[in-house]
């Protein structure tokens, strides 16, 4: 069954042309020589992207693959104006990016319900040849012809808005903690990579206040690099204001598991350090107090540690305590404040963004490289191709 889940899109955009401007001079029966009265030629529609909190995922893009905004009409006699193209609206979830996909740069990144970005401006119409009159020339025959339209390929990337981002390895109880928390029913297995999309749910809380929680596919050793499933969904949790890294009691060295989840995270985005983190240790219904009173001891320092086990409901309490703690602390505040200002997008590389068009199914186009252009064997190390 094809998930309803999307969160990367590429599609075709294009502005509308501008109408030509009316080259015409004005005969009538009472009056032959009236002149020039050509009108000038209709805008183009634009094409913009506006954010709707109504819709979460790219879905409703997925198989709209082109927008394209109307032409403008032409002018015409009698001083008469051309219509105006009519604009395109994209609307698109809050937390949405935008990339040129021919360059991998950095567009635009609509934040918040309501905002508008002019992605492509419409040409601008020509003007008739009644606008060139003077008292030196006063029959002009020319008139101007419209601006052309604008055309550009863009990837769209979604990066869930959640307030507490989950980071673990595959089977570390993540989507188990998000169904025992919240109403959302993520699907649990006893199996690596049970979790295929990112899920969201809400956390109530104490005076009927709730938290966002964002549930991703597992991360493995080499995510950074595009090993697993974790390169294509690290981007969910770069807006999360806090990260909640979880790894199972059994695990033989709990620190570790921690250094390496942490250490991807800085691959992808050395910002991600600068996040408020909470680390749970999950599956504890396995150990009794002895063993959690060693394992104590052998904990990464400097971040807060809650002991918890989904199946039974033990110390859940205590970790939605620390996490609201966490999330309305003051330093948790005055950094998504600046954040929200100083938030840095990083343009793509292209040998990277190609990969990633070819993981989530876009054609790339293949370089073919003649024979006769390549002297030794070895020069094929030159040559950049894209796989299919």
């Amino acid at each position: 069954m094809e998930s309803n889940f999307v969160d990367y899109v590429k599609i075709i955009c294009r502005s509308g042309k501008g109408g030509r401007g009316s080259m015409h001079l004005r005969h009538v029966k009472y009056n032959p020589n009236g002149g020039p009265d050509g009108g000038d030629g209709g805008d183009g529609g634009s094409v913009y992207l506006r954010g709707n909190h109504n819709y979460w995922t790219l879905l409703h893009l997925k198989y709209q693959r082109h927008v394209f905004a109307q032409h403008g009409g032409n002018g015409g006699k009698d001083k008469c104006h051309g219509t105006k193209g009519k604009d395109e609206y994209v609307d698109v979830p809050c937390g949405t990016v935008v990339y040129d996909a021919e360059t991998g740069k950095y567009i635009c990144d609509i934040s918040y319900d309501g905002q508008v970005v002019c992605l492509l401006k419409g040409g601008r119409g020509g003007l008739g040849n009644f606008q060139f009159r003077s008292a030196t020339n006063q029959a002009p025959r020319y008139a101007q012809p419209g601006e052309p339209m604008q055309e550009k390929t863009i990837i769209l990337e979604l990066k869930l808005l959640a307030d507490v981002g989950l980071v673990g390895f595959p089977n570390a109880g993540k989507s188990t903690l998000l169904s025992s928390l919240s109403s959302a029913r993520p699907k649990i297995a006893n199996y690596p990579f049970t979790t295929l999309e990112p899920s969201l749910g809400i956390v109530g809380y104490h005076d009927r206040q709730s938290f966002v929680m964002a549930d991703i596919p597992g991360i493995i050793e080499g995510a950074s690099e595009g090993k697993g499933l974790g390169l294509r969904f690290l981007r969910h949790i770069e807006r999360n204001s806090l990260l909640l890294f979880m790894v199972p009691g059994d695990t033989d060295d709990i620190r570790r598991e921690y250094e390496i989840l942490l250490h991807e995270l800085e691959n992808f985005n050395p910002e991600m350090l600068d996040k408020h983190r909470v680390l749970a240790v999950t599956k504890c219904d396995l150990l009794d107090d002895e063993l959690i009173d060693m394992l104590r001891d052998t904990l990464p320092d400097n971040v807060q540690t809650v002991f918890i086990s989904a199946v039974t409901g033990q110390g859940l309490e205590e970790l939605k305590n620390v996490l609201w703690s966490e999330l309305n602390s003051e330093s948790n505040k005055l950094q998504a404040i600046t954040a929200e200002d100083s938030l840095v997008h990083r343009d793509k590389e292209l040998p990277a963004l190609k990969r990633e068009m070819v993981d989530e199914g876009e054609d790339v186009e293949i370089v073919f490289v003649d024979a006769d252009d390549i002297d030794d064997i070895d020069d094929l190390d030159d040559f950049e191709y894209d796989e299919p």
